[in-house]
């Protein structure tokens, strides 16, 4: 990955359990890292994004679905940061003296035009993935004095060049979720230059939400209802996805194995995989459901009850072979990663055996020939190695050379196995599957933050260093407000590992505190993260009993419960303090 400059709401909780502060915006809001070529007053050669009037937006109506999309994504960030809506055009007679050009190379006619009039130069992303840039360009156009290039090498390439200048205006990738209030200003410069990034370290970064009852579903039957026919399902519909799929996009995710515990993505609202392949979202589906399947579309509906989810029984084989075909049939035209394997229902364990298992990823390779294409290394598919597959495959399990492995930590954030020399050079790559959040045995751990980013750091670049480097996807349970500073850090970290290390951690921090609340607290509220997480860490509260700190030895108890008061102490004085639109934000 490479980052180049030129110049020329709804989740709420108690202060004492999120002590982590998930906080506002800040009026100098930075991309995290990054270079900052968004400024309030204008310099040399700078691009009036919002100066007395707004600059309009330009995008081509060839484009992706999904750019168009995000375009007015872009224009109601200004709005919210301006107070004034640009307008969304499609030709250039329209456009004025400044303009902002939003487009995909080779999909735009606008920036196909620039190219061939070397105008501009997209050398630096043509043909890579999920790259972009943002460049100021004077007289693109006859009539037209400046424009603000975002160009993008593929579709969510564009769209994150779009989000990206989202952040630097001082819209928070959070602003739904956790009811982060953007600065106002009223006038609105970019730089002069070039700003490149991309291709991604990591070529797929995924979310899994699970075990997502009943926090997470409560709030979604409450706020979105059930499932039409379904009363006792919530609505895990396109009202709730859209906001997802955004946000994922905001902190430069792409994959998603959606909620699954009571629901079924594809049928539960058949917009939903629609909406997912426009937004740019790639699709796949759990551990133990196979063939982009959900275990509920096998569990409920008038008649759909299958029966016994075992591939041993010789009369299951048939219906279980259809019902992974009409998946793949369903879904074959947008963007996916096919999860091949078949464990037990419910996550209960592998009844098959390892002989069986490859038996079974034939026939689902077969289906996947017949159905999308006979060469199957341009069928993205991915096993899971969680649990008792893994011991499949240190008995010697045989995986197709061009399926991606993905490894699974211990569930409890600790990488237990990387690829080999050998398994380095396969063409399916590797990836790692990773918990912030765990429900089953020997405990679970849930609901708040107890993944200290440092760890994360250590066992990811572990993943990097060693090849695994294909997928990461980390599961985020109840998808609760105190998680969101982890994922954060676990995206922007799949998507350039070298930008941070165990020297400049902190900085990340800082930094993610100073975006969200502001300069004034920002190294307050960074120790309150840190300290929370670490605190979290050492012992997960689930495992904390009477015996965990010596009533007797070294004030060791004392100790403990005083840094909690402490903390908790600094939490409600940086409260108070905030102004009052920031206190949603920061509880």
């Amino acid at each position: 990955m490479s980052l180049k400059t030129r110049t020329a709401g709804p989740h709420r909780g108690t202060l004492n359990i999120l002590l982590s502060a998930f906080v506002a915006c800040s009026p100098a809001a930075l991309a995290l890292g990054e270079p900052k070529f968004v400024e309030t007053i204008a310099s040399p050669g700078s691009f009036a994004l919002c100066d007395r009037t707004t600059a309009p937006i330009l995008v081509a109506t060839n484009d992706w679905p999904g750019v168009i999309r995000a375009a007015g994504d872009l224009g109601a960030d200004i709005q919210q940061v301006t107070r004034t809506r640009p307008e969304i055009i499609r030709e250039l007679k329209s456009a004025g003296r400044n303009v902002v050009i939003i487009g995909t190379v080779g999909r735009s006619a606008f920036i196909d035009q620039l190219v061939r009039e070397k105008k501009l130069d997209v050398a630096e992303i043509a043909g890579k993935w999920e790259s972009f840039f943002l460049q100021v360009v004077p007289q693109p156009f006859p009539g037209i004095e400046s424009a603000l290039v975002i160009c993008g090498s593929d579709k969510r390439g564009t769209i994150y060049g779009i989000y990206h200048l989202s952040e630097q205006i001082g819209v928070s990738p959070w602003y739904y979720w956790a009811d982060v209030p953007p600065k106002h200003h009223d006038k609105l410069f970019v730089k002069a230059g070039k700003y490149v990034q991309g291709p991604p370290s990591v070529k797929y970064r995924g979310i899994f939400l699970n075990d997502e009852a009943p926090a997470l579903t409560g709030w979604v039957k409450g706020k979105f209802g059930a499932v039409p026919g379904h009363p006792n399902v919530a609505n895990y519909g396109r009202s709730f996805y859209t906001n997802i799929f955004e946000l994922m996009l905001r902190i430069r995710a792409n994959y998603l194995w959606p909620a699954m515990w009571n629901n079924a993505f594809n049928e539960d609202d058949p917009e939903n995989p629609r909406l997912a392949d426009e937004y740019g979202i790639v699709m796949g589906t759990s551990h133990q459901e196979p063939m982009l399947r959900a275990q509920k579309e096998w569990d409920r509906g008038p008649g759909r009850k299958y029966g016994n989810w075992n591939y041993n029984k010789t009369n299951q084989q048939p219906v279980l072979q259809q019902f992974w075909r009409e998946g793949i049939r369903r879904n074959k035209a947008f963007e996916s990663i096919v999860t091949l394997g078949l464990r037990a229902e419910n996550d209960s364990g592998d009844p098959i055996g390892k002989n069986l298992t490859e038996q079974i990823v034939g026939v689902q390779r077969r289906i996947l020939g017949e159905e999308i294409n006979p060469d199957l290394r341009k069928v993205p598919q991915m096993w899971c190695l969680y649990k008792e597959v893994q011991d499949f495959y240190n008995e010697g399990l045989r995986v197709p050379d061009d399926v991606t492995l993905l490894w699974a930590e211990d569930n409890w954030g600790n990488v237990r196995r990387l690829p080999t020399a050998d398994e380095r050079h396969r063409s399916g790559g590797a990836g790692v599957y990773y918990h912030f959040d765990y429900h089953g045995g020997p405990r679970s751990y849930q609901w708040i933050n107890t993944s200290p980013i440092p760890k994360v750091w250590e066992q990811m670049s572990l993943a990097k260093q060693y090849g695994a480097d294909r997928i990461w996807i980390v599961n985020v349970g109840h998808f609760n407000k105190s998680g969101e500073f982890p994922l954060e850090f676990f995206m922007r970290f799949a998507w350039d590992t070298s930008r941070w290390t165990n020297e400049n951690l902190d900085e990340f921090t800082r930094l993610w505190a100073e975006r969200e609340f502001g300069s004034e607290y920002a190294n307050e509220i960074a120790e309150i993260i840190s300290t929370y997480s670490k605190f979290n860490g050492r012992r997960k509260p689930e495992l904390l009993d009477a015996n965990t700190y010596s009533l007797v030895n070294y004030g060791e108890f004392e100790k403990v419960v005083a840094d909690y008061e402490a903390l908790a102490a600094n939490a409600e004085k940086i409260n108070e303090r905030l102004p009052i639109e920031l206190r949603d934000a920061f509880y």
